[in-house]
């Protein structure tokens, strides 16, 4: 790819002009808005600074730092992996490698939790599984400053990222991180809420994956095993343990895995009460409890 994006007298205009293209030639989907956000992260500008500054000239060391850029994107990084950070629910999230990019898809996990919990007084006790960078579980505090929670993850880079985000959010002191597998820290009957976004891609399709998700996600975070119900298996048989009476799970799910993930999740003791579809139209959510009431625990520990 050239990387003549900004030479000397190059206006800013001129030069989203000439990224934008460049995107474009190599199968970016939005190669505009890239660009503009490209040059908006070196000049420190937002998209309505870079209309007001587009007849302002790029500086020789500028243009090195757009192309720069620009020769990332190029290879199809995600826009959010060369920044590093992804706005998931209205706020700013650090990406790490082992952390999956936070998807709006994902935010029909939040928005059904919370409408779960609009009416249960607190306090109330999450715990999110495969927390990634913790924007569920985050999302989630920040939204009921009455929660506390539990984020897990079996990579320890996710685990980290994850706590630096609960700091920059100011949440540090409601949310806890653990490396861990699944529901296996967790001691019996303290969750009111479970939450997950665990890996549901079948195996042999990550290949055929847009080249931001296969090549830049981790793909323990995407491989769901040979048929993509590898974690549904794990978690569905001991969500009943962790619960508390009255407690939900809610898990997101791939497209046309809801009838496979609500028969899991049946054989572990849950009965699913609804689906949530995302902005798409698509299945995204399964919302479930456990299909006895349990009697009460009285742990107040997070941990075993």
């Amino acid at each position: 790819m050239s990387t003549a994006i900004a030479p000397d007298g190059t206006t800013v205009a001129e030069a989203v002009a000439a990224a934008a293209a460049q995107l474009a030639q190599a199968g970016v989907g939005t190669p505009r808005l890239d660009a503009q956000l490209l040059l908006g992260a070196v000049l420190g500008l937002d998209r309505s600074g870079l209309l007001t500054a587009g007849s302002k000239a790029i500086t020789t060391e500028q243009g090195r730092a757009i192309a720069a850029l620009m020769a990332r994107r190029h290879a199809r990084e995600p826009i959010s992996r060369i920044t590093g950070s992804r706005e998931f629910w209205g706020l700013p999230f650090l990406l790490g490698p082992d952390t999956l990019d936070p998807r709006p898809d994902t935010e029909t996990v939040v928005a059904a939790a919370l409408a779960f919990l609009k009416d249960r007084a607190g306090p109330v006790r999450i715990v999110d599984l495969g927390t990634g960078t913790g924007c569920i579980l985050l999302a989630l505090l920040h939204e009921r400053p009455d929660a506390v929670g539990l984020g897990i993850d079996l990579a320890p880079g996710a685990v980290a990222i994850a706590r630096r985000n609960a700091a920059r959010l100011g949440l540090s002191d409601r949310a806890a991180f653990a490396v861990g597998d699944w529901l296996s820290p967790v001691a019996d009957g303290v969750a009111d809420l479970i939450v997950a976004n665990p890996p549901y891609i079948p195996r042999d399709v990550i290949p055929s994956l847009e080249p931001e998700v296969s090549r830049y996600d981790p793909i323990r975070a995407l491989d769901g095993g040979p048929d993509g119900l590898e974690a549904y298996r794990r978690v569905g048989t001991d969500l009943v343990r962790a619960l508390r009476p009255n407690g939900k799970a809610f898990l997101e799910i791939g497209e046309e895995q809801d009838r496979n993930v609500t028969r899991i999740l049946h054989g572990g003791g849950m009965n699913v009460s609804a689906a949530r579809q995302d902005l798409s139209g698509t299945t995204r959510c399964l919302e479930c409890y456990p299909n006895q009431l349990k009697k009460p625990m009285d742990s107040e520990r997070f941990y075993r």
